[in-house]
C-alpha cells in the first residue's frame, strides 16, 4: 500500500460495502441495540435490511445506537501509523455523536508512540448519505493524486456547501431520541402531517410540513430547487444522491421525480440511491426519504 492516503469514516457514511471496498474506505461501525442491552455492529453483525425490517415489525420498539469506541479507532489507526500511511478520518457531525471525540482520542494515543504519524480527524458537520458523498469527494482528490495537506484544505472548504433535504414518516422517533431540538414546533403536529427537515452545518431545522407523503416528496424537490437557485449552481459543480430507509421502490419513484431537474441543473444523468443506515435510522424511523448535495471538491469555477 505504500504511502497512499488511507481514508477512514465512521459507519454514518451509509455507503454500501461494495462502494467502500471499491474506493478503499475503512469503515468504523456504530453499534445498534433493540433492547438497550445487546449491541451489534452495524453492517458487520446487523444487516441494514434486517434493521429496518425489525423496526417495521416492531413499531413500539425504539432502537438505539452507540458510537464507535476509542479502541475501535485505535485498531484502525495504529497499523496505518506503523506503516507510515497518512490518514484522513471523516466523522459524523459532532452535534449528533461523540464519534469524532473517540477518533481524536485514538489519534492522540497513536501520536504518543508515533509522533510523526499523519492523522487528520475532520468533523463532517453532516451525516448519512451526505457524509458518504463527502467521503467520496475525499477519495476523488486522493485518486487525482492531490497531496495530503492540499486535500485537507480543500475538503474543509467544500464542507459548508453540504445539505440534506428530507422527509420522514412521522415524528415519533425524533421525539423519542431527543433529536427534536429546532423541530420543537412540530411536536404537536397531527399524525397525518409529514415534516420536512433540512440538515446544514451539523444541525437539523424544520423546513415546513406537508399533508401527504406525495406532497412531502414534491416539497423536498422544491427545497432542492431553491438551494440550486440560491447558490447559482452550474452543471457539473455538485455531487448528488437520494437517500432512503425501508422502501426501495419508493426511492426509485422519487429518483424518477427528480431526474429531469437533476439532469438539467446538475448535469447528472444517473442519480445514486443510497440506503440510510441505522445510525440515522434510529432517529428518523423506517421511512426517511430525501436528497444529499455537496460541491465537488475538484470543481474549479
Amino acid at each position: 500500500m505504500g504511502n497512499k492516503i488511507s481514508i477512514v469514516s465512521d459507519g454514518s457514511l451509509d455507503l454500501s460495502r461494495e462502494m467502500t471496498d471499491k474506493n478503499d474506505i475503512r469503515v468504523v461501525p456504530f453499534y445498534v441495540s433493540f433492547d438497550g442491552k445487546t449491541y451489534q455492529k452495524e453492517i458487520d453483525e446487523l444487516d441494514i435490511r434486517e434493521f429496518y425490517q425489525k423496526m417495521v415489525d416492531n413499531p413500539g420498539i425504539f432502537p438505539k445506537t452507540s458510537m464507535p469506541s476509542v479502541d475501535d479507532y485505535y485498531r484502525v489507526f495504529l497499523p496505518l501509523a506503523k506503516e507510515g500511511t497518512p490518514v484522513i478520518c471523516i466523522c459524523i457531525t459532532s452535534k449528533f455523536s461523540g464519534s469524532m471525540q473517540s477518533a481524536s482520542t485514538a489519534r492522540d494515543m497513536v501520536f504518543e508512540d508515533f509522533p510523526a504519524a499523519q492523522i487528520t480527524v475532520i468533523d463532517a458537520t453532516v451525516n448519512t448519505v451526505l457524509q458518504g458523498l463527502y467521503v467520496l469527494e475525499v477519495c476523488r482528490l486522493r485518486d487525482l493524486g492531490w497531496e495530503y495537506e492540499r486535500i485537507v484544505r480543500r475538503i474543509l472548504e467544500i464542507r459548508e456547501s453540504g445539505r440534506i433535504f428530507f422527509t420522514i414518516g412521522n415524528i415519533d422517533y425524533l421525539k423519542h431520541g431527543g433529536r427534536i431540538g429546532k423541530l420543537a414546533g412540530l411536536a404537536g403536529s397531527a399524525l397525518k402531517i409529514k415534516p420536512l427537515i433540512t440538515l446544514r452545518e451539523g444541525e437539523i431545522f424544520s423546513s415546513g410540513l406537508a399533508r401527504s407523503r406525495e406532497k412531502s416528496m414534491q416539497k423536498v424537490i422544491g427545497l432542492l430547487e431553491d438551494y440550486l437557485d440560491e447558490r447559482s449552481v452550474r452543471p457539473g459543480e455538485y455531487s448528488f444522491a437520494v437517500g432512503y430507509g425501508y422502501d426501495y421502490e419508493e426511492a426509485l419513484r422519487f429518483k424518477e421525480m427528480l431526474s429531469g431537474l437533476v439532469r438539467r441543473r446538475l448535469g447528472i444523468e444517473e442519480i445514486g440511491v443510497y440506503q440510510i443506515g441505522a445510525t440515522i435510522g434510529v432517529h428518523t424511523g423506517p421511512h426517511p426519504l430525501g436528497v444529499g448535495i455537496i460541491r465537488r471538491a475538484d470543481w474549479e469555477g
